[in-house]
């Protein structure tokens, strides 16, 4: 199973717009946004991607009444766990927080196979014990190129996918 792991839109409308396509595009099966997504209409371009989007607040909230309140009902395929969520897909079981010190002491207590996070706006990667700890960098593009993080299940690969400007042609 292909999951892809973002976080950190802030509003980019054009950047999920592509990861959405992409990710519908080249058969990824579940979405984990690990916050930041911040405005309810970010929902509609979110709802978009053909499989499950699991979503969770970041420290710019938006409407936290409006965000929580679509997903599930208006936008069927998205469930928002609040501040903390966690999936098992797979085979495998995921966790994800906005916070890397939180996220790093969730990947410290083994119970994950990957824990997630976002805020810092910086891709990175590492081994946690036998947990994969990913914060895939952000999306709107502000310290680094745009990208997300799409992970395999079956063989724990993970590939990073920048977003640039040959991702728009078409």
């Amino acid at each position: 199973m292909r999951i892809a792991i973002l976080s950190d839109t802030h509003d980019h409308i054009p950047n999920l717009r592509s990861a959405v396509t992409y990710c519908n595009a080249y058969g990824v099966q579940m979405m984990i946004h690990c916050g930041d997504l911040i405005s309810p209409f970010m929902l509609i371009e979110l709802a978009e991607f053909s499989g499950a989007v699991h979503l969770i607040y970041g420290n710019n909230v938006g409407d936290q009444h409006l965000i929580s309140q679509s997903c599930g009902t208006k936008y069927a395929n998205i469930t928002h766990h609040g501040v903390l969520g966690a999936v098992e897909a797979g085979g495998r079981k995921f966790a994800f927080n906005h916070y890397p010190q939180l996220a790093r002491g969730i990947a410290l207590q083994g119970s994950f196979d990957v824990v997630c996070c976002g805020h810092t706006h910086r891709y990175h990667v590492e081994k946690i014990g036998e947990c994969l700890f990913v914060n895939p960098g952000d999306l709107h593009g502000g310290k680094e190129q745009p990208g997300f993080v799409i992970y395999e299940t079956a063989t724990k690969n993970f590939e990073r996918v920048d977003i640039g400007t040959a991702f728009f042609s078409g």
